[in-house]
């Protein structure tokens, strides 16, 4: 019976598994001969020369490390600024207080949604920090601009959250006799993160990318790691190629714990 299946299988997509064939092939010819004419081996044997006999990859380690640092903690920074900023901006403005807030709120969203990562960094390292007589490492440092960035980005998705929220249910809160900000943290914003997970995930995956940039701040990250490695063994196609392929891997596996979570919460509530 299996071979039937099979035989009836190959008869009806022969024509697909023979382009998907000549594809491959082709695929592989074209790889040999750009490796051929780009002399692939000998670019290999010089990055894993450096890689691994001049301990190259301990400073990509020490970039990984850092670059895992900056991420989770901006990402960590700018979840409590951005569910502050979302519960100023959803509060009912009957009070000068809450309007002044929101303004403050709207000009510090507009600052750092409108200004390039790379602007803020430059500014915040060279710029604002000495002005203000405050000497922090590097990756500190990086962490908190990273994290004063995401603030700004995750209010918004934070916000949108709230408001995806039934209003009943805030409304339930305080007819039992919660305060205003107790209902937010407890009812409403539980339920808000429910609904943003899949977009958290998208901006933690798009901080891991940002700090492609603070090697400009004299901070290792991959990018670092990758860049002084080319620069110190004069080759840079195979360290930019691994590079790439790294953040491919890293994105690919945060990509996949994002929908786990996702199925997970979505299997409790189904339970529930």
């Amino acid at each position: 019976m299996q071979n039937k299946k099979s035989k009836n299988f190959f008869k009806k997509h022969w024509m697909d598994i023979l382009i998907i064939l000549v594809v491959v092939v082709l695929l592989a010819v074209l790889a040999v001969n750009i490796g051929v004419r780009f002399k692939f081996g000998k670019k290999w044997a010089i990055f894993s020369n450096y890689f691994f006999k001049n301990n190259g990859y301990k400073k990509l380690l020490t970039g990984i490390q850092n670059t895992c640092i900056i991420a989770i903690g901006g990402l960590l920074i700018g979840t409590v600024i951005g569910t502050l900023i979302a519960i100023v901006k959803v509060i009912p403005a009957y009070k000068k207080i809450v309007r002044y807030a929101q303004a403050v709120c709207n000009i510090y969203v507009a600052f750092f949604r409108g200004t390039p990562i790379v602007v803020q960094l430059l500014l915040g390292y060279y710029i604002l920090l000495p002005l203000m007589g405050v000497s922090l490492p590097e990756v500190t440092s990086c962490v908190l601009i990273f994290g004063l960035n995401s603030g700004a980005y995750i209010s918004e998705i934070m916000r949108g959250g709230i408001n995806s929220v039934d209003p009943g249910q805030l409304e339930a809160a305080r007819a039992v006799g919660l305060p205003f900000s107790t209902s937010m943290i407890k009812v409403v914003i539980p339920q808000a993160i429910k609904n943003i997970l899949p977009t958290m995930g998208n901006e933690f995956i798009a901080l891991i990318k940002e700090t492609a940039i603070v090697g400009y701040v004299g901070a290792v990250d991959i990018t670092k790691a990758f860049q002084d490695q080319g620069s110190n063994s004069y080759e840079y196609m195979i360290p930019y190629l691994v590079m790439a392929l790294l953040y491919i891997v890293i994105v690919a596996a945060i990509a996949s714990l994002v929908k786990l979570m996702e199925r997970r919460l979505a299997r409790s509530e189904r339970h529930s």
